[in-house]
């Protein structure tokens, strides 16, 4: 190497530094606190020393490997490594196709690269070096089984949560779709476990959790994992796990509870026809099946999904959304890793003794695709805008000979909203929540909490409601970073107050009673008690039920 390529290289280097310490340095100075030594943000884990980065006083880590693992096989412990290693961005996104519906004016995230190499987390916490031993919250992103990650979005930051609630937040990458889920176990042993690696990614991330815990100020005896949508269903999955037993402690599960998905999962001749006929369409015969390891994530994709296709047809299967036939991604009740259903028709003995919060959204699942497909017609034409006469009409349009009972049903359940919020009152998800309450609470075991979020947001005129995702950022404080989905205006940050700190505080001890909201129940088969989270926190008790019942006949909870 000449002289001055040298000297090109070692300026290069001295900027990364200095650049680096600038972001530690602005950081902390805002925050009042001494201004250490370089090495400050220096933490030693099991694979060796990494360097993070503090932010308004939190310690954070980004892109940091828990594991490793070779296509459709279980996942390693991550390579060690001699020198400090950067934990300074966000690491690679595992390989996806799904499109996220969500990804508009309201949620939105950065967008990273994807590999096969996407076993990494990221981490927020408080201190590095008080000796504390603070709850450890580990977050599983939604997207189903299918899309997504841990910073899918710029609500799941974790470091404002960290910092008001005094906890360890974790979020966490995993393999998703064809390459998380794909049933090899007839063409091998080291595919043994393949329909359900993306779950063994989470326990593997967990352990990981469980080691380094304390190296951040956490508790490894006290994690909470919690997750929304397909997160949420991820929070079912594991608590129906053996291999995770003893990993985490209280699981929070957010708008998650969908039979066929989370709640329940795919049998194994499902997943092992999709298999076949990926396959087939790769042209690999079964000696062949290592030829995958050589082929494009694309090609892998689009075979499996014609897979899909023709498994949901020839098996007859209804689609999650009840929207006819279909077949998405999920784990397997393979009868040895997820021996059995998650909720089914009873609660898991596994998880008898694991508290559990459990909810939904209002009006979250029908605005998004009535709604979010033209955004510019909606703000124009929603509820807030039409007369009494339109809203009869798309009452009788949408419900038939059902409408008046289903409006009668709802303004008793609701008789402070607007009459027209009958036409997306949600029960898609809320009747799964319930029912999967119902069920945990008949255990006797650790308690169980019931919410409902009903907060409309106010951005574009208010038409979104209480949308599929829209509690994240009050859950996790981060309304600063989502300004476009709220407004982060005053009864936004009271709301976004209550709701974290109750969430830290079942997180800490199982119990999500803190002092701004009525006391919260504990839910039970008799008492149905829901808290309803909007500005004015209010506690109902089987309320909904009847409306629950018109809006779906043939589903029983």
């Amino acid at each position: 190497m000449c002289r001055s390529t040298k000297m090109i290289t070692l300026k290069s280097s001295m900027l990364a530094i200095a650049l680096v310490l600038s972001v530690a340095h602005s950081a902390h100075a805002t925050n009042d606190s001494v201004i250490a030594a370089p090495n400050i943000a220096v933490a030693e884990i099991q694979s060796g020393k990494i360097q993070g980065f503090i932010h308004n006083g939190i310690y954070t880590y980004r892109g940091v490997p828990y594991a490793k693992a070779e296509r459709f096989q279980d996942p390693q412990p991550a390579d060690s490594w001699n020198n400090l290693r950067p934990a300074l961005t966000f690491g690679n996104i595992c390989p996806q196709v799904a499109a996220n519906p969500l990804e508009n004016f309201l949620f939105s995230g950065p967008h990273l690269k994807q590999s096969d190499d996407c076993l990494n987390l990221n981490v927020w916490t408080p201190s590095i070096s008080d000796g504390q031993k603070r709850p450890v919250m580990v977050w599983l992103h939604g997207g189903g089984f299918s899309g997504g990650s841990s910073i899918e979005s710029y609500a799941y930051d974790g470091e404002n949560l960290s910092r008001t609630g005094d906890v360890v937040v974790i979020s966490v990458n995993h393999r998703l779709n064809v390459m998380g889920h794909l049933d090899l176990s007839a063409y091998g042993e080291q595919y043994a476990h393949s329909a359900n690696e993306g779950v063994l990614d989470l326990v593997a991330a967990l352990q990981w959790v469980k080691a380094n815990a304390a190296v951040f100020g956490g508790d490894a005896d006290n994690v909470t994992i919690f997750g929304e949508s397909g997160g949420g269903a991820k929070v079912l999955t594991l608590m129906a796990t053996p291999a995770a037993k003893g990993f985490f402690h209280k699981a929070i599960v957010e708008s998650g509870a969908v039979e066929g998905m989370g709640m329940t999962l795919l049998p194994p001749e499902t997943t092992a026809r999709v298999a076949e006929l990926t396959l087939q369409h790769l042209d690999i015969k079964p000696e062949n099946v290592d030829q995958l390891n050589t082929l494009s994530y694309q090609a892998i994709a689009e075979a499996s999904q014609k897979a899909l296709n023709e498994t949901a047809k020839e098996q007859k299967i209804l689609s999650v959304m009840g929207n006819g036939i279909g077949l998405a991604w999920a784990p397997s009740t393979d009868g040895r890793y997820i021996p059995d259903e998650p909720v089914g028709e009873k609660y898991p003995n596994l998880a008898k003794d694991v508290p559990l919060l459990i909810g939904s959204n209002m009006t979250e699942w029908t605005t998004i695709f009535a709604l979010f497909g033209d955004m510019n017609k909606a703000q124009l034409d929603n509820k807030n805008n039409w007369t009494m006469e339109q809203v009869s009409e798309k009452m009788h349009t949408l419900y038939g000979d059902r409408a008046d009972a289903i409006g009668k049903a709802f303004a008793a359940a609701y008789p402070d909203r607007n009459p027209a919020d009958a036409l997306y009152v949600d029960s898609f998800l809320r009747i799964p929540a319930l029912k999967t309450a119902r069920l945990k609470a008949d255990q006797k075991g650790a308690p169980v909490y019931n919410y409902l979020f009903a907060w409309d947001t106010p951005i574009l005129g208010g038409f979104a409601m209480s949308y599929h995702t829209s509690e994240i950022p009050f859950v996790m404080n981060s309304l600063a970073l989502t300004e476009t989905a709220h407004g982060n205006g005053d009864e936004a940050k009271a709301l976004a107050d209550k709701m974290s700190r109750a969430w830290v505080a079942f997180a800490k001890t199982g119990n999500p009673n803190v002092s701004g909201l009525p006391e919260w129940p504990v839910y039970s088969r008799e008492s149905g008690a829901t808290m309803i989270f909007d500005d004015r926190p209010q506690v109902k008790t089987d309320y909904d039920a009847e409306l629950m019942k018109l809006l779906n006949p043939k589903t029983s909870f």
